[in-house]
């Protein structure tokens, strides 16, 4: 049965909104919380019957969206760009410590497995890029591509949204950087040889750890660790400029692994490194912390406690300047080991720099072609 709470009425925390059983097998949240603008709270218990058993198993549902804009802007300066695409909302890959979770709940949907299971797919992607492209007023800059949610998650199999962007992008000879922890990437091969060829694009390939277990646990839809050093080594052999991001870095999980994924990346063909802290924003806190606690219980509070130490005592400090790379000692050592590893690899030494100034825009149906 599922009984709804007031949120007014703050209800006993120990009724978590757990899932029924065999729901949680390859996902990475253990609930499924409502969303924070919800009026009221959804928990799930067995009246008795034993009727949860009788539930049919959990199903990826995938929802059109037609999107009003593609390209969306920020003005950060944690980040090296202002403006970036995502493909889809929500994200089957389902790794536990997505910052991206939380933006489930304008949909009125939880960020926990509704985040997993339930998404959106712009369709009207590469339309609307085309268009905003061709706007007398746009002026070019690196787009990055698929940085909320990976826009090589599984669905891009059926979709093929991601496919259909970088193929305007190319033809426009427009710069991109993409991100991703997917081996999808690779079917697209042939337009990113032709954009790396006009200096017009670079790759970064996400690894949290070499460790398949502990992959497989924070990231169960994600493609393997050894995927992932296959798929940048098949990426730079093409000449396409790569990256690997150690991202996110957990203190007492994964920290112990920044010089042994440098130097496998590094091995594989990487040029250039980066990694950011461990981000609990909003949602993203408790969804993490109830996925510690169940799958290491022995460590939980020193994870934890090692956060706040880096979040000046918080579970998670989003100011600007301090949200990717923390504050004090802990947080200190982390970075000096992340660029002491890469000057011994030779990581980091040049700088890819994508071309704007090649930029065309697209001809729009009925539109007058230029004379020169």
């Amino acid at each position: 049965m599922v009984t709804l709470i007031d949120r007014r009425a703050n209800y006993a925390p120990e009724l978590a909104p757990a899932l029924p059983p065999g729901h949680e097998r390859g996902r990475g949240a253990r609930s499924n919380m409502s969303g924070r603008y919800e009026k009221t709270e959804r928990y799930l218990f067995d009246d008795g019957w034993e009727s949860l058993d009788d539930l049919p198993p959990l199903r990826t549902e995938v929802f059109p969206e037609m999107a009003k804009k593609i390209i969306t802007r920020n003005d950060s300066p944690d980040i090296s760009f202002d403006r970036s695409i995502n493909p889809y909302r929500g994200c089957e890959h389902g790794c536990t410590y997505c910052f991206a979770r939380p933006a489930h709940a304008y949909a009125g949907l939880s960020p926990g497995i509704d985040f997993e299971s339930k998404l959106f797919a712009k369709l009207n992607a590469a339309e609307r890029l085309r268009e905003e492209l061709a706007d007398p007023n746009y002026e070019p800059a690196t787009i990055a591509l698929g940085v909320n949610t990976d826009a090589y998650q599984p669905i891009e199999r059926t979709y093929r949204i991601t496919r259909q962007i970088l193929e305007v992008l190319n033809e426009c000879n427009h710069p991109t950087g993409l991100i991703t922890k997917s081996a999808l990437i690779l079917r697209d091969l042939d337009i990113l040889t032709e954009m790396a060829s006009k200096n017009l694009v670079k790759v970064a390939i996400s690894i949290t750890t070499l460790d398949p277990k502990l992959a497989r646990a924070m990231e169960p839809r994600a493609a393997t660790p050894p995927k992932r050093l296959h798929t940048l080594e098949t990426l730079a052999k093409a000449g396409i400029p790569t990256t690997v991001m150690v991202a996110p870095v957990i203190p007492a999980l994964n920290d112990s692994e920044i010089e042994s994924i440098l130097k496998a990346a590094s091995a594989a063909g990487a040029e250039s490194a980066g990694y950011v802290l461990l981000r609990l924003p909003l949602e993203v806190r408790d969804i993490f912390r109830e996925w510690l606690m169940k799958e290491m219980p022995d460590r939980a509070s020193h994870v934890m406690s090692l956060v706040r130490s880096m979040r000046q005592g918080k579970d998670y400090d989003a100011a600007w300047g301090r949200r990717m790379k923390g504050t004090g000692p802990y947080a200190w050592s982390i970075g000096r080991r992340f660029e002491l590893a890469c000057t011994k690899l030779k990581l980091n030494q040049q700088k890819t720099r994508l071309e704007p100034a090649k930029f065309r825009p697209p001809v729009m149906k009925g539109q007058q072609l230029p004379l020169f």
